[in-house]
């Protein structure tokens, strides 16, 4: 059994200073610092006025300085995950499913982990393999692309 991976869970960057409480303007220098407690390590960050007028008898396992960069936005989805499933739940209640559009929402649905392989539990969609070549691919993303500003526009209406 390796201790390590829960010894060493140290949270991420602070958005703002651990003492001021002040957020971290972009380009600013701040240190971080580690402590070792009984419930393990311990971060603080610290803006460089609260470095200054810290405890200095208060010592940290392990220290140092960075420049704080905020993190980038996440980008948007470029299908909100709800449309893309609503739109594969109706084509497959539909009486003939685009069987190639499907198959690409199947997969792009189970990759975001919204549609899962399992076993009896839950809604049960057979989902036929229409053994799409490599040549087709681009035509049914533009039909799946199509299918879904059709259905979000219907959404939005």
């Amino acid at each position: 059994m390796n201790p390590l991976p829960n010894e060493w869970a140290i949270k991420h960057r602070a958005e703002f200073c651990a003492a001021t409480r002040r957020p971290f303007a972009p380009g600013e220098y701040f240190y971080t610092l580690l402590y070792h407690d009984a419930d393990g390590y311990r971060r603080e960050d610290l803006s460089e006025e609260a470095w200054r007028n810290r405890n200095e008898n208060i010592r940290p396992f392990s220290f140092w300085k960075s420049r704080y960069e905020p993190l980038p936005p996440k980008p948007a989805e470029p299908v909100p995950r709800e449309d893309a499933e609503q739109l594969f739940r109706r084509l497959m209640a539909s009486n003939n499913p685009p069987a190639n559009a499907c198959y690409v929402l199947a997969a792009m649905l189970e990759r975001k982990r919204v549609l899962k392989q399992q076993g009896t539990t839950g809604d049960v969609f057979v989902v036929p393999d229409p053994q799409l070549r490599l040549d087709e691919v681009e035509s049914v993303q533009n039909e799946v692309a199509q299918l879904l500003r059709g259905a979000t526009d219907k959404i939005e209406t």
